[in-house]
């Protein structure tokens, strides 16, 4: 991600006030038990999300419907906690690469956010496919769809 959509990005978090997710579009893409894994992401995280699906379906007009429900659903393991905006700011400063190393509970959900979203979506009843690409997100690996997810959530 180039540090001006670093910038604009750390700008959205503020307040979630400001943040304005297309939940009916992206309810529309989801099963039952996903939607409610949604549903309980922060706004500005959901907001995040729609954004990066309409990238993946606007240059992957043929993506899978599991590839369009992962992109929604790639950050919901930080729905394991509540964040404080302080704490969001901070979080969002430190690049992810060291987020594991550091012992602050923020930093330790964004780190972990991947294998934590596809217990949650496993836990809720949500498709198999789905939770794995949650997982993969950040290391896709030789899966072609989690590397499509991946480089459209950095593009983010």
């Amino acid at each position: 991600m180039r540090i001006s959509g670093k910038i604009a990005r750390l700008a959205r978090s503020l307040s979630s006030s400001q943040a304005s997710p297309d939940d009916v579009w992206a309810a529309s893409l989801l099963t039952p038990e996903e939607r409610a894994v949604y549903l309980a992401m922060d706004p500005r995280d959901r907001e995040h999300a729609v954004r990066v699906t309409q990238r993946v379906w606007r240059h992957c007009p043929d993506a899978p419907a599991e590839l369009l429900a992962g992109a929604l659903l790639h950050d919901c393991g930080k729905s394991a906690r509540r964040y404080r905006v302080w704490e969001r700011v901070l979080a969002g400063l430190v690049p992810q690469r060291y987020s594991a190393c550091l012992p602050w509970e923020p930093l330790q959900i964004r780190a972990w956010h991947p294998q934590l979203g596809a217990r949650m979506l496993r836990a809720a009843g949500g498709r198999e496919r789905v939770a794995q690409l949650v997982e993969r997100h950040h290391t896709p690996g030789g899966d072609a769809h989690a590397a499509v997810l991946h480089r459209y959530d950095d593009l983010e």
